[in-house]
């Protein structure tokens, strides 16, 4: 046998996304490329490492136990790069996060000058919903996590970041009763709702249900983005997070309706396990946030007080 790196994590990527598109779209490669070099890989076993039903894509058993042998190899390919920046002085290795959707409207602001300043760290930072952020975390697979609800089942650290407000949004083109009948804005509106799971959803219904409103037609969608583009195009309205509609607003596409009771507030916590024993790159990087955060805040957020 005679597979190559570049093919180990090519065919980790696939089995990772089950998609040679969303791999190839991962590894900044195109398909004809991608397709090419899992071909190559695949020319080496005798087993078929994957299988087309349909017009999916699926990891053979067999795909699956030699991907899992890949992610050891990476791994320790990763591990000597490291440790090869680390005996040149340089701060080195991989920084994983896991952020609730609407953190991605957060997070990037925090990490913009750590990996300027540390280009020897490697960021993984996966972007999913509060319950699967929640697991990563729990299960010891990631070093921080960006949530605006705080686990009460976890034992953890964590540094308030900055404040999450969530209004009530819509089209300036959408026919609503008027900000004084926040019942028929509930109730008379069609409300688009974010995925079961999500901390944005759960502190809608919270405040529906402390209200006794009944919500008669309900649209639910999978991402914030998702609801914020269903917004616009007049769909209905939904309770969302100030921080992903910047843009929106001042360019008059949506609208804020003052609503008795609203804005709900939380907080951007970054939090960690207590104990969780912090690779040097994850120290690294708490001490940046802990020191550089009101700078941050003050560059990047002082907008949101507008509001």
């Amino acid at each position: 046998m005679n597979y190559t790196l570049h093919q180990l994590q090519i065919f980790h990527k696939i089995a990772q996304l089950q998609s040679i598109t969303k791999a190839s779209e991962a590894l900044h490669l195109t398909q004809p490329a991608v397709s090419i070099q899992l071909k190559n890989f695949q020319d080496q076993f005798p087993i078929p490492l994957t299988e087309v039903v349909g017009r999916r894509l699926f990891i053979t058993d067999f795909g699956r136990e030699i991907a899992q042998a890949a992610e050891k190899v990476l791994n320790e390919v990763h591990a000597i790069n490291f440790k090869t920046l680390a005996f040149q002085g340089e701060l080195a290795g991989r920084l994983k996060i896991s952020i609730v959707s609407t953190g991605k409207y957060v997070m990037p602001y925090f990490l913009s000058d750590f990996m300027g300043k540390y280009p020897g760290v490697e960021l993984s930072m996966d972007v999913t919903n509060k319950s699967r952020v929640v697991e990563s975390l729990e299960a010891n697979e990631i070093d921080f996590a960006l949530v605006s609800v705080v686990p009460g089942t976890l034992r953890i650290h964590r540094v308030e970041l900055m404040p999450n407000r969530l209004y009530y949004v819509a089209s300036p083109n959408l026919p609503l009763p008027g900000p004084a009948n926040r019942r028929k804005l509930f109730e008379g509106v069609p409300l688009l709702y974010r995925e079961p799971g999500s901390a944005t959803r759960n502190a809608m219904e919270q405040f529906i249900s402390q209200n006794r409103f009944e919500v008669r037609t309900k649209i639910e969608l999978t991402s914030n983005e998702a609801v914020k583009q269903a917004v616009l195009a007049g769909l209905g309205a939904s309770v969302m997070p100030l921080i992903g509609i910047k843009n929106e607003l001042r360019n008059n596409d949506l609208q804020i309706v003052p609503v008795r009771g609203l804005p709900l507030s939380t907080t951007w916590n970054l939090i960690w396990l207590r104990a969780k024993k912090l690779s040097p790159a994850a120290s690294a990087y708490l001490e940046f946030v802990s020191t550089r955060k009101d700078a941050i805040i003050k560059e990047r957020f002082q907008w949101i007080e507008s509001y």
